[in-house]
């Protein structure tokens, strides 16, 4: 021990689910809640940053940007991380948590491809891969879902490396 106090942090996407984690974490000493693993990630990425250390900016070259929380860059497309939807003009559809984080990545960077490896790092907070049916599954739901807003923007898979979102 250090002598610095623990945090537990919590990832629950709903606000229901938020206040019932805050009932069960209500005797820790220290404890966070957040709606998404990239809000964690970004959370420990500004605790373990020495003060007065700039937030690091450009990445490499071969690896896209972190994705973020809010709309895509120049689509009209929209992600609405706070209240969980997918937002087209004036229509909008609810996004589950898997479906949120894998369209934030995408939505984040549009025209780049994701690997299957990142965007399983990314949204499942691991690297298993394993046979990919459980990406495949969430990508054929957000395509359902931009159908059904009429959006031009399309999911595109790119055969054995991972996924894009093509704007229009």
């Amino acid at each position: 021990m250090t002598g610095m106090p623990s945090l537990v942090i919590g990832v629950a996407s709903s606000s229901a689910e938020r206040r019932q984690l805050a009932q069960l974490l209500g005797g820790t000493e220290a404890f966070l809640i957040v709606s998404s693993v990239h809000q964690a990630r970004r959370f420990l990425d500004l605790v373990r940053r020495p003060s007065g250390t700039p937030a690091p900016r450009p990445q490499p070259v071969d690896e896209p940007p972190a994705p973020s929380s809010g709309a895509s860059s120049g689509l009209e497309l929209g992600v609405d991380s706070d209240r969980r939807v997918l937002r087209w003009r004036e229509r909008e559809v609810g996004l589950t948590p898997l479906e949120h984080d894998l369209l934030v990545c995408l939505a984040g960077t549009p025209g780049q491809v994701w690997t299957y490896a990142r965007l399983h790092r990314a949204v499942w907070g691991n690297d298993h891969l394993g046979r990919g049916s459980d990406m495949h599954s969430v990508v054929r739901r957000i395509r359902r879902k931009l159908a059904r807003l009429n959006v031009p923007a399309t999911i595109h898979a790119v055969r054995g490396v991972g996924f894009r979102l093509t704007p229009p």
